[in-house]
């Protein structure tokens, strides 16, 4: 038999018996983790009904499921002692996992209305719920036998808040009661004592609110709102005119990387790397699989060491234009293009998503400053596009 190491959030789940359970948590809560959790409990400890022995997860997209869900999935089955021996077959491409005791567990995105009619099951799972939208979620809960569970960071208010939080069978659209689990990163006892701190230590009121409590926030005044997501096939891959853009991590934040194409007034950028502690060797083969070569400079934040190491292995990494008043004027650099962004490009998106302008604590209105924090990607983006743009103008 297989053990769980579980938190009290995983506890909450699996004791619920609403047909509709909401998990609204901080960043780090690990609330994703403990509802996969559950979900593969229910799979390996029930019996499954003759007809539709299925378990839905959905997420926003598929790269967000992999980076996501389906990654969490995986990584419990690979860590968790003795549990492979209760699955009987994992299809990758189909993203199913298949159970000896007949229940089926399916990853998919459902991007239409009319997709979600598809199907029936037991258990559904939203993963990252705010990306989905309240006809798809419908759509799908009404077809869910048992239960469904949803997972989100509070943002900022949406379908959840308005058509379910504080409704019963009787007042909602769906006519199941609702459970509310809030939580947050100290209810995830696998934390390190540094990630703990750096949740704790946030500095703007509202994203404390927001990602050290999971409380509902109201973030506003996002900086790139018209950014837009284009399928990777859409991205003007045949190009050679790129250029890149890389922001240094080093033990806890990411070193992020991008690659850029201008055509006309349009800017392209594609995620290249987004995770902490990569040498500059690595450095080099991420970017070189990528294309580049040395026609392709590559605008780095400033860390003379880290460039000087990249350069020795011929690597084009330049220091990107910085100094007073810089970053403001990358951002307005940026907003007089069109900008896409790759599907795949799942960090970028959600930082992105999070990329706002601080606010005047006194008035609530945002100032001309923007909140820095999840945005590495951001950095090494409008670093790349102001100075590439400055040299060539």
């Amino acid at each position: 038999m297989y053990t769980f190491n579980t938190t009290d959030v995983f506890l909450a789940n699996y004791q619920a018996t609403e047909g509709i359970v909401i998990n609204q948590g901080g960043t780090d809560s690990g609330k994703t983790y403990a509802l996969i959790q559950v979900l593969f409990t229910f799979a390996t400890t029930t019996t499954p009904p003759k007809e539709d022995p299925i378990i839905t997860v959905i997420g926003e997209s598929v790269p967000n499921l992999k980076k996501g869900a389906y990654r969490v999935a995986k990584s419990i089955i690979g860590s968790t002692e003795n549990f492979k021996e209760y699955i009987k077959s994992v299809n990758e491409t189909d993203r199913t996992i298949t159970f000896k005791s007949g229940w089926i567990m399916e990853f998919i995105s459902c991007e239409t209305e009319q997709s979600a009619k598809q199907g029936k099951r037991q258990y559904a799972f939203f993963n990252e719920a705010n990306g989905v939208t309240w006809q798809i979620f419908w759509q799908i809960a009404k077809r869910t036998r048992i239960r469904t569970f949803i997972d989100y960071n509070p943002s900022a208010p949406f379908w959840a808040h308005e058509n379910l939080i504080g409704t019963n069978k009787d007042t909602n659209d769906l006519g199941m009661d609702v459970k509310l689990i809030i939580s947050d990163h100290r209810h995830n006892t696998f934390l390190s004592e540094e990630e703990h701190r750096r949740t704790e230590s946030i500095k703007d009121p509202e994203l404390w609110r927001v990602y050290a409590r999971g409380l509902t926030g109201n973030l506003s005044g996002l900086i790139f709102p018209n950014w837009k997501v284009i399928p990777d096939d859409k991205y003007p891959w045949q190009n050679d005119k790129f250029f890149g853009g890389l922001d240094f991590g080093y033990t806890n934040d990411p070193t992020a990387g991008v690659k850029i194409v201008k055509v006309g007034d349009s800017l392209f950028v594609h995620e290249l790397c987004y995770m902490p502690g990569i040498s500059p060797i690595e450095i080099k083969q991420i970017f070189e699989a990528n294309g580049f070569g040395r026609d392709h400079l590559i605008y780095c934040d400033h860390d003379p060491d880290m460039i000087s190491q990249l350069r020795r292995l011929g690597v084009m990494a330049f220091a990107a234009r910085k100094g007073a008043g810089s970053i403001n004027a990358g951002i307005l650099k940026l907003k007089e293009y069109d900008v896409f962004y790759t599907q795949s490009s799942v960090n970028l998106a959600m930082e992105r998503a999070k990329y706002m302008w601080m606010k005047d604590q006194k008035t609530g209105k945002a100032i001309n400053t923007p909140i820095d924090i999840f945005n590495h990607l951001m950095d090494a983006t409008r670093i790349a596009v102001y100075t590439h743009l400055f040299r060539t103008a």
